[in-house]
């Protein structure tokens, strides 16, 4: 299991807006009024997101009841892993009990716009959409025996929604590289 570093996108940055599908064909785009969004880039197959997608499934419950606007989406190019199609997709999002919208990026725009590199990527943006956390989950990995509590990300959120600033020392998160289309991978690896 090869393992990526999360790109860190500069913090400040304007979350970039988009519209996509979720696994019931609904569109989905940024809200306006939330106190805070989350969004996540994860997959249906990679050992890192099945490894926390209990915890996933907490997060979207206990802070969608706080007002998170809370986002999934898949990126991983569907032709070489088809266990990540948007049919699977659907049943992944009912088997983890995920609550949150859990959108397909076809084109793979979107996880370019937000310099998305593995699963699980986290990006988690205030009130006024500007970036204020990047990084890992918790310090939990497939075998490491940490416990998977979401702490790193539960702390920013907690931060944000309580008013307070989110401490800029973050950690990268680590997962499976986004699998990109042939001829489409992204020019920040470089």
């Amino acid at each position: 299991m090869a393992a990526t570093e999360s790109q860190m996108l500069p913090l400040g940055t304007a979350a970039p807006d988009f519209t996509l599908p979720d696994t019931e064909n609904r569109t989905w785009t940024l809200p306006d009024d939330a106190p805070a969004i989350l969004v996540m880039f994860i997959c249906n197959h990679c050992p890192f997101v099945i490894h926390v997608r209990e915890e996933l499934a907490r997060l979207g419950r206990d802070y969608g009841a706080r007002g998170v606007a809370v986002f999934a989406i898949n990126a991983n190019d569907v032709t070489t892993h088809p266990d990540d199609s948007p049919a699977k997709m659907a049943v992944e999002a009912a088997r983890a009990g995920y609550t949150f919208p859990y959108l397909f990026d076809e084109s793979q725009a979107v996880a370019k716009a937000y310099r998305a590199a593995c699963t699980p990527d986290f990006f988690l943006f205030d009130d006024d959409r500007r970036l204020v956390y990047r990084g890992q989950l918790d310090d939990s990995r497939p075998g490491n025996n940490e416990p998977v509590d979401g702490r790193d990300l539960r702390a920013a959120l907690d931060a944000v929604l309580d008013g307070r600033a989110v401490d800029a020392a973050q950690t990268p998160s680590i997962g499976c590289n986004i699998k990109w289309r042939v001829g489409n991978a992204p020019d920040y690896f470089g």
